[in-house]
């Protein structure tokens, strides 16, 4: 496993995997996300234009999805684009 900005990526998760998303956060404490919360967008701009914080939609950089050790496919924040 290698570390990255905190979290360990698995060997499922390739080099360099950071994505722009959109993710579904009720709460914007956590640091990972299972991936039915996020959805992959194709640049930053679209991550911004697609978040809406009224649903709890949030841009995002995100890395994944990686395998949790309950089994779960997940995906790490990396950074929200907001702040």
């Amino acid at each position: 496993m290698e570390e990255k900005s905190g979290f360990f990526l698995d060997s499922e998760t390739s080099r360099g995997a950071e994505q722009s998303a959109v993710v579904y956060a009720p709460r914007r404490g956590r640091g990972r996300f299972q991936a039915n919360c996020v959805r992959l967008m194709q640049s930053d701009a679209e991550a911004v234009h697609e978040a809406d914080a009224g649903r709890h939609l949030y841009a995002a950089r995100v890395v994944g999805p990686s395998k949790s050790s309950e089994g779960f496919k997940m995906f790490y924040l990396v950074r929200w684009l907001d702040e």
